[in-house]
């Protein structure tokens, strides 16, 4: 059997699962309005490796999800996974952000558009088929009256920024599922357990999140 350790931290949820053969054991998580990724990170691992009765040493491999997303969050992640696959000696596995999030829903027709905050009315977003097989690669883009009119099809909005998107996309075939609203490691165990199988591994030495866009430390005023 393959136990698979699962950690995201793209956005305000810190989420971690194990999974066993691409199925999610046991999943822990908590999104809070402050950042508390870096005092629930491995308190979440350490319990969920308890509660499980699967030892740090059975784990063979250890995915993160790589971006878009919140530069803090990622950088915690991404470290905590280094580390990880370092001292165990075990391959590193990176993981679409907008897809962990789009693999939440599931319809029998139409596209499906996960969209991340990045302030203003700009957002990270892609687009995936009902199959979450992405159609349009990961961008950032500002929001306007005029985004997606070419889709004709049912489209499924998702995301920590449905409320701002709401007042601009408006087209009768825009739905929004307002109950899905953060990527979660639950969703991670079948897409890494894919890259496990298929030795779709990172340089744990030279891998680097997904920014999209350069990290800016604005001056204080």
């Amino acid at each position: 059997m393959t136990y698979i350790l699962n950690i995201e931290t793209a956005t305000k949820n810190c989420s971690v699962s194990l999974a066993k053969n691409g199925e999610t054991i046991l999943c822990k998580e908590i999104a809070e309005q402050g950042f508390s990724h870096a005092e629930k990170l491995h308190v979440f691992i350490e319990e969920m490796l308890k509660e499980t009765g699967v030892s740090v040493q059975e784990i063979q491999a250890v995915a993160v999800s790589k971006g878009p997303g919140s530069y803090t969050g990622l950088r915690i992640g991404v470290s905590t996974a280094k580390g990880l696959c370092y001292a165990l000696g075990i391959p590193l596995i990176s993981v679409d952000t907008l897809q962990v999030l789009a693999k939440q829903v599931v319809v029998q027709n139409g596209l499906i558009v996960p969209m991340l905050d990045a302030r203003r009315m700009e957002v990270y977003s892609a687009i995936f088929d009902i199959n979450h097989i992405k159609r349009a690669e990961v961008q950032a883009e500002i929001l306007t009256e005029t985004s997606y009119d070419e889709i004709t099809e049912l489209v499924y909005f998702i995301g920590d920024c449905q409320e701002k998107c709401k007042t601009v996309l408006t087209k009768n075939n825009f739905h929004f599922l307002s109950e899905i609203v953060f990527p979660s490691a639950n969703e991670m165990s079948a897409l890494s357990f894919e890259k496990l199988i298929n030795n779709d591994f990172e340089d744990v030495a030279y891998f680097e999140p997904f920014y999209l866009k350069d990290f800016l430390i604005a001056k204080p005023k």
